[in-house]
């Protein structure tokens, strides 16, 4: 049995959805926690019921947290969101004496083979956490973390909860969505935890969390089902910015990290992720699954004023038109990809 939580709100629904219908897929028996940022993601989770997924209201979460509700007070909704990245792990630690460890994931990441060898990797260790692996090119992007809040496992042992408890005060203290003094968000307190604290290890699989950031960094081919990042087979990969910008076209945000998508990583990475959100959007109801990867996490959506709309729209379709053709673009028709 493996143990697991993530966090979302309405805008990553979907994606929380895929990354519980992966784990169904390729984990074996599992429990994941999905703590709801807001009541419509709760009450859907709750009347969907499913197997081994166990929604947590944020009211609940909140209840007799007066410092976490002091916290929440001077903060934009992603940063209180970063907030409470350590919180999660520790409230399910709490409540559920049976869960030795815990595995808090993104709700973008998507699993794509067993993840036994991770698991393996982990051992007897206390705290796992995983590297962002820039290439040379993108090394200057070590100042949002060289580690990546995408994938950390914690042990019921006082390394992990000492581990946790600090990482939650210095989130309690300062948890902006901004580079200052050495901090960003949640993720850059993680840079020293392989010194502050015993029995860490760096996962070091090459499959575990492929993401954009590191793309450039690796050979990927597809044998029959299995994809291959170098010599290790694909596990999970984090979808980091994916958002669809048309019909039929979505943007991998891969640009901005010095890298394009390959006819493998189209077709063979992003493709099973894109039909697989496509199947869950058809399979809710029109309100849940209204606007499928339109919001990013950070996304702020500004109407243009009625004046400028023609020049906007105008420019809207020049820009996709231009990212389709330098392939910047991901395009899906009917299920297929290009």
């Amino acid at each position: 049995m493996r143990f697991f939580c993530t966090y979302f709100d309405q805008n990553y629904l979907l994606r929380g959805l895929a990354l519980y219908d992966s784990l169904r897929r390729h984990c074996g028996s599992f429990r994941l926690w999905v703590l709801c940022m807001d009541r419509r993601s709760y009450d859907l989770l709750a009347q969907l019921g499913l197997e081994g997924l166990h929604p947590i209201a944020l009211d609940d979460f909140e209840k007799m947290d007066h410092d976490l509700q002091r916290a929440k007070r001077d903060r934009s909704r992603i940063e209180y969101y970063f907030t409470c990245s350590p919180s999660l792990p520790l409230y399910v630690l709490e409540h559920n004496p049976q869960v030795d460890l815990i595995t808090y994931l993104d709700a973008d990441l998507y699993v794509y083979s067993d993840l036994t060898p991770v698991f393996t990797e982990i051992g007897e260790h206390s705290i796992a956490i995983i590297a962002h692996r820039f290439p040379p090119q993108l090394a200057g992007w070590e100042r949002y973390g060289v580690y990546n809040v995408g994938w950390l496992s914690f042990k019921r042992d006082p390394s992990a909860l000492s581990c946790l408890r600090w990482w939650r005060e210095r989130c309690l203290e300062w948890c902006y969505d901004r580079c200052e003094d050495g901090r960003f968000a949640d993720q850059k307190y993680l840079d020293d935890w392989p010194r502050r604290f015993s029995r860490v290890v760096v996962l070091s699989h090459k499959g575990a969390n492929l993401a954009p950031w590191n793309l450039a960094n690796h050979s990927i081919r597809a044998e029959g089902d299995t994809v291959w990042v170098d010599e290790d087979p694909l596990i999970f990969y984090h979808f980091h910015g994916l958002k669809r910008i048309g019909a039929f076209v979505y943007d991998p945000r891969l640009v901005g990290y010095q890298t394009r998508a390959s006819s493998v990583v189209r077709r063979s990475i992003y493709g099973p992720y894109l039909r697989r959100l496509a199947i869950l959007s058809r399979s809710l109801p029109c309100a849940a699954s209204k606007g499928i990867l339109r919001n990013s996490i950070r996304d702020v959506a500004h109407a243009p004023h009625i004046s400028g709309w023609l020049s906007h729209e105008a420019a809207r379709w020049r820009r996709l038109a231009e990212g389709i053709m330098n392939q910047e673009y991901i395009v899906m028709v009917h299920g297929h990809v290009f």
